[in-house]
């Protein structure tokens, strides 16, 4: 076999390994954030976004962008939001075709109960299978595939 077919083979076997362990992560953190708290995963992260945002508010746009979601998708995610009274609609007065996503004082106390918990969970699923060396090693690499190089919090801030 020729090299080239084995670093193709290598690359899609860790991508398919990649795509299992999120699916897994993904899987397991979010029953927990659901039957915990009544929040998915992407809830979670609509939160803690704008929870970190400058007068906790993002335009919907930007939002959307950054939990990598569509236009109809972010619309579907924060109307059950904003029912919940989590996250209201603000109006821009320099520009009517803007609409922000503001963070609720409910919301940012949902968010605040659901991280205690959360955050112990991610701290467990991924501590009963690696070592602290490992964990270094896994955020190296994968913070070299993404492209973006942020590495958001976690959690609110205080």
């Amino acid at each position: 076999m020729s090299s080239q077919v084995l670093i193709e083979q290598a690359s899609a076997k860790a991508f398919a390994a990649l795509l299992r362990a999120h699916a897994a992560a993904t899987r397991a953190l979010s029953a927990q954030l659901s039957a915990g708290h009544g929040l998915t995963l992407s809830d979670y992260e609509v939160l803690l976004r704008l929870a970190q945002a400058p007068e906790r508010r993002m335009r919907r746009v930007d939002l959307a962008e950054q939990v990598l979601l569509t236009a109809s998708g972010i619309t579907r995610l924060l109307d059950g939001l904003e029912e919940s009274g989590f996250v209201e609609r603000a109006a821009c007065s320099e520009d009517r075709r803007v609409v922000y996503a503001v963070l609720t004082e409910d919301g940012l106390e949902k968010l605040r109960g659901a991280s205690k918990s959360h955050l112990s969970q991610i701290e467990t699923h991924f501590r009963t299978r690696l070592d602290e060396g490992e964990l270094e090693n896994l955020t190296t690499l994968l913070g070299r595939l993404d492209e973006a190089g942020e590495e958001p919090a976690c959690g609110p801030p205080e």
